[in-house]
């Protein structure tokens, strides 16, 4: 299966509005962003624009957001079209350069987990690292490719589940949101660290740096209730920079 985003547009859009999204996930990647001011910057897998317009008020100069759903275009164009902030929006490929564009920053919220096997990983990898300037940085959440989600600990207090039957190169991973109006499923794929590492250096990328998730200063005192997504986390980060 892969994921018609089309089919689950706005409920997909309601499930980034939990608990561990904002205070874990948004605190975690916009943290490894850092400044932005002036700086263009391009969001792959942007979906309906949550992490587009964040990094637009963070300072960003110019921002575009790619995402292959038009489903998902249609709802980042309609936010800006009732708050415009000067964002473009685009129904793109990430496995696809480009028009000869390059940016300062490249972000990614889940575009990586999306690929089947090693070639799409390659694909996606040299698609993002074309679109940079030299220097030019490469920050992204994915799901962790270190986990083993067929003994994964229930994430369910958390508002989702993630599961896989098996740890092998290609494997499904199912993730199961339970949102108003019933659950929705999204699937990613298992390609182990390693295999992510040799994608992202070959496409030229150097630096490659792995996060874990962190929770924001200023919600210290939930830090028992968000311990079992802290401790074994689904998601992982990863930080890398385009060779000269």
């Amino acid at each position: 299966m892969t994921t018609n985003y089309d089919q689950i547009a706005e409920q997909y859009r309601q499930s980034k509005h939990v608990p561990w999204r904002e205070w874990i996930e948004r605190f975690t990647l916009l943290e490894l962003v850092g400044d932005l001011e002036g700086r263009s910057v391009v969001d792959f897998a942007c979906g309906e624009g949550y992490y587009t317009r964040l990094v637009r008020l963070r300072g960003a100069g110019r921002v575009l957001g790619v995402d292959l759903s038009p489903g998902m275009i249609e709802l980042a164009r309609r936010q800006e079209a009732t708050n415009p902030l000067g964002i473009e929006y685009r129904v793109a490929d990430a496995r696809e350069a480009l028009s000869n564009e390059q940016f300062d920053i490249a972000v990614a919220a889940y575009l990586l987990n999306y690929a089947h096997d090693r070639d799409e990983l390659v694909a996606m990898c040299e698609a993002v690292a074309s679109s940079l300037r030299p220097g030019g940085r490469f920050v992204t959440v994915n799901c962790n490719p270190a986990m083993d989600f067929s003994t994964a600990p229930s994430y369910r207090k958390y508002g989702f589940e993630a599961r896989s039957e098996i740890r092998a190169e290609g494997a499904p991973i199912t993730w199961t949101f339970h949102v108003p109006g019933g659950p929705i499923q999204v699937e990613n794929y298992h390609l182990d660290v390693a295999t992510h590492e040799d994608a992202l250096r070959g496409a030229g990328f150097r630096d490659v740096r792995w996060h874990v998730p962190r929770l924001a200063p200023e919600h210290r005192d939930q830090h028992d209730a968000m311990a079992t997504f802290l401790d074994q986390s689904p998601i992982t980060f990863i930080e890398c920079v385009k060779s000269a």
